[in-house]
């Protein structure tokens, strides 16, 4: 079958490679109906992973619409027609991580990620034909007709971690928000946001659709390549800081972005993907003014994964929206370039096999 393999930095092709079989009771085997990249494939297509990657070997893509073409013995939850999306990181359900819901650390799987090789359980990826999905019941999820495939890739991992981000911000009526990074998930997550009655929201980009977008539904969106972008944010609170700060890149300079911006007594939920081994925290500044800081890049969707579905069911997002190109599978190394350039107003970007 046609799947991506990792070959190196900036480096992913569509090739070839042998069919994908259930080899144990506990697994699907998905026809993958559609797919669609995540901000954390491009630090893979950047080569943050390159020395520890297998060349030639390693599969690509953690989000699925698909269909169920074959269950193991054990399912229970899911038949063959069933149409169905799954977690990015594979959980068994039973382990104790999992049952305290950090089933991205889940025991049985040891971390295991689809599509991102062997550093994370060498599972196969969605940007495929077809792909098994392990432990099924655990981490997969039925998606109703009426959600269409591009919403729908969003469950397995943009729009949960968007829930995950509201959630350790905690935003209060009227308070002050500041989001640094508005591409899909930012804005899934500014989406979320705006109905939990904040004061004042302020974004921070440096891609200027991404920044016009969020000006389009009534947001101050500043652009940080410009300068005196943190006076100018600092600015709608007074000067103060903000209440709550959320980060959706993954860097060491956004993460600093976030605790100049937040105030004394003030929260920081980070979600962004860090592979940076190293950030300079000045710990006394932290304490002394009393900041709460939360990293959740590495982020145990698997059990927001309903609440998600139904915000797209009752219209509280629109994932959708967020599309901009639809490219085939054969197209995977061009799709990267684009998304990676964001190129030609590039936002979330929908692969068909």
């Amino acid at each position: 079958m046609k799947a991506a393999v990792y070959y190196g930095a900036e480096d992913i092709r569509c090739t070839q490679i042998p069919d994908p079989v259930i080899r144990a009771d506990h697994e699907l085997l998905v026809k993958v109906c559609a797919t669609s990249m995540c901000g954390s494939d491009l630090h893979l297509y950047r080569g943050a992973l390159d020395p520890i990657m297998e060349k030639g070997k390693s599969q690509t893509g953690h989000e699925l619409i698909g269909e169920v073409v074959q269950v193991g013995k054990s399912v229970g939850n899911f038949r063959p027609g069933d149409r169905i999306s799954m977690a990015y990181s594979a959980s068994c359900g039973q382990c104790y991580m999992c049952q305290v819901g950090q089933t991205a650390h889940c025991e049985t799987t040891q971390k295991a990620v689809y599509g991102f090789g062997i550093p994370f359980g060498n599972l196969n990826g969605t940007h495929a034909e077809a792909l098994v999905i392990p432990y099924a019941d655990a981490h997969a999820i039925k998606v109703p007709k009426e959600i269409s495939d591009a919403a729908a890739l969003t469950l397995s991992c943009n729009l949960p971690s968007a829930v995950i981000a509201n959630r350790l911000a905690d935003i209060q009526p009227g308070e002050s928000v500041a989001l640094v990074g508005c591409g899909p998930t930012g804005l899934m997550t500014l989406d979320i946001s705006l109905h939990r009655g904040p004061g004042r929201v302020v974004v921070l980009d440096k891609v200027p659709h991404r920044l016009e977008v969020a000006r389009q539904k009534g947001i101050v969106a500043i652009d940080v390549s410009v300068e005196g972008w943190k006076e100018l944010a600092l600015a709608e609170t007074g000067g103060r800081g903000f209440d709550k700060v959320i980060e959706i890149v993954g860097y060491p300079e956004t993460l600093q972005m976030c605790l100049d911006l937040v105030r004394p007594g003030g929260t920081v939920a980070a979600i962004g993907v860090f592979t940076d081994a190293s950030f300079n925290l000045n710990l006394a500044d932290v304490f002394l003014r009393d900041i709460t800081l939360h990293m959740n890049g590495f982020a145990n969707v698997q059990p927001y994964m309903w609440e998600a579905l139904r915000m797209m069911e009752r219209g509280v997002v629109n994932p959708q929206a967020y599309f901009s190109h639809t490219f085939a599978l054969d197209d995977v190394d061009k799709a990267f370039a684009t998304f990676h350039k964001k190129a030609n107003g590039a936002m979330k970007i929908l692969l068909q096999p």
